[in-house]
């Protein structure tokens, strides 16, 4: 993950699908900004996607199994759109995301950034790191000393 200030628009889709909606619904409340009016695209509707996997990641793709996404697409009133997909039923969290979108892509941008997506990406990376902290107490290193009789 980049820094905050250089995220492409995959970049917060990603991050605000991969967020937990209560963090969300929590920074976007403390973040001040109204919620604008728009008209809907398409509505939250809650789905099953197929998830692939690639054995040691660089196999043939195989179907892993299904998973459960709500998607939406709003316009706001000056004609921005803003498209959303998360994991889970969570319809709110995708409407939020969905209107970060949208926000993202005018004058709002810089703000929805420090307040709204910043913490995100920090909490992100700290989940990260104690995952890779948590692992690396785990690993064993290993050693093989050469015999002299070769």
């Amino acid at each position: 993950m980049c820094d905050s200030a250089e995220m492409d628009r995959t970049e917060w889709m990603g991050l605000l699908a991969r967020a937990p909606a209560a963090e969300v619904a929590r920074l976007w409340a403390e973040c001040g900004l109204p919620e604008p009016a728009h008209d809907w695209l398409r509505p939250p509707e809650t789905g099953a996607v197929m998830v692939r996997g690639r054995a040691g990641a660089t196999g043939a793709p195989f179907n892993l199994g299904e998973m459960t996404v709500t998607r939406c697409a709003l316009r706001l009133a000056d004609g921005r759109d803003g498209h959303a997909w998360v994991q889970g039923r969570d319809k709110a969290h995708a409407r939020r995301a969905a209107l970060a979108d949208a926000l993202m892509q005018g004058a709002e941008a810089d703000h929805l950034r420090a307040a709204l997506l910043a913490p995100l990406a920090e909490a992100e990376a700290e989940g990260r790191a104690a995952l890779a902290r948590r692992a690396a107490a785990t690993k064993v290193e290993f050693f093989t000393l050469m015999r002299g009789d070769s």
